[in-house]
């Protein structure tokens, strides 16, 4: 039962899975309170097709006629690549935000241009350039090949992400539940907005080898989700999310290994089924609490804005 915790990259792995999980559990409790889950899904994509540009810019621009091997081993060509991420990633983010506050289109609508276009440019340019790097990695996720700088990148980033929510805690707090009226109360929601952008995209970015572009949107909308059934108040959503994403991670490496599956859907497939689990408990806590037929069960649900300001 322990013999995979005797093998360095499986222990780099739980402790990659463990950490991404719960920066995407914090992160998703915005996310979901926003209405924008899909943003994760979009925004992976997006960061998707920055690290193929980024890396398109410093073989054609910046280490133009330099041989690739010179570059991916002074690590130059690794550190490009993550601040292209997250670069692309944050201006993406900020794109939406503003055409969504100026009402020219719908956020949704926003989402699907922008992400999917940064995304088919990602892909045009790789099709271009074969002697691109695999980008595999990024598309499925790469858990057991994760790196000792790797883990430093995530654990900086999920450091920083709490800072940036502990010091703007009353700001997001504010904004996830009345961002038309929080401007007329002193909140610098425009702020907040290009805070919340930057911490997304290097959620995302740290994350993407491990989970993958296609797996990462599930990383950050199923663990507050799962959260918000259990609890209305947004500090003990924020806590509760961040454990259960953690607990995702760890338990979806470890099931992968023992299944010999996917370890980005074997991580879903669990944070999916303790969703599942927490959803039939709460419904039957609230039939044995009301009965069947009540309507309390769902009026405790409806009062939750209220509640979530305790």
């Amino acid at each position: 039962m322990l013999d995979p915790f005797g093998y360095e990259f499986f222990v780099n792995g739980v402790i990659a899975a463990t950490l991404a999980g719960a920066l995407c559990g914090l992160v998703g409790v915005y996310v979901v309170l926003r209405h924008m889950s899909y943003i994760g899904h979009g925004l992976a994509h997006s960061v998707f097709g920055g690290a193929v540009i980024s890396q398109f810019v410093v073989f054609n621009v910046i280490f133009a006629g330099t041989a690739v091997g010179s570059i991916g081993r002074d690590g130059l060509g690794e550190t490009y690549l993550l601040v292209g991420a997250i670069t692309w990633g944050f201006l993406t983010a900020l794109a939406i935000t503003l055409i969504t506050r100026l009402r020219i289109i719908g956020a949704d609508a926003a989402i699907g241009i922008i992400t999917t276009a940064s995304f088919a440019l990602g892909i045009a340019l790789i099709s271009y350039n074969r002697s691109f790097r695999d980008f595999e990695a990024q598309l499925f996720g790469n858990i057991l090949g994760v790196s000792t700088a790797d883990l430093v990148t995530i654990l900086v980033v999920t450091v920083v992400t709490w800072a940036v929510f502990l010091v703007w805690y009353k700001q997001f707090l504010f904004s996830a539940f009345e961002p038309e009226v929080a401007g007329f109360y002193g909140v610098p929601t425009w702020l907040t907005d290009t805070m919340f952008s930057l911490v997304l995209a290097a959620t995302i970015v740290a994350s993407l080898d491990v989970l993958g572009v296609t797996m990462i949107a599930a990383a950050i909308v199923i663990p507050p989700i799962t959260a918000r059934l259990l609890t209305n108040r947004f500090r003990t959503m924020m806590i509760l999310s961040t454990f259960t994403g953690a607990f995702c991670g760890f338990g979806g490496v470890y099931a992968s290994w023992v299944l010999d599956i996917s370890t980005g859907a074997s991580v879903v497939i669990f944070s999916s089924g303790l969703f599942v689990v927490t959803l039939i408990y709460t419904r039957l806590k609230g039939f044995l609490a009301f009965g069947p037929g009540s309507r309390s069960g769902r009026g405790r649900v409806s009062q939750g804005q209220a509640a979530v300001f305790d």
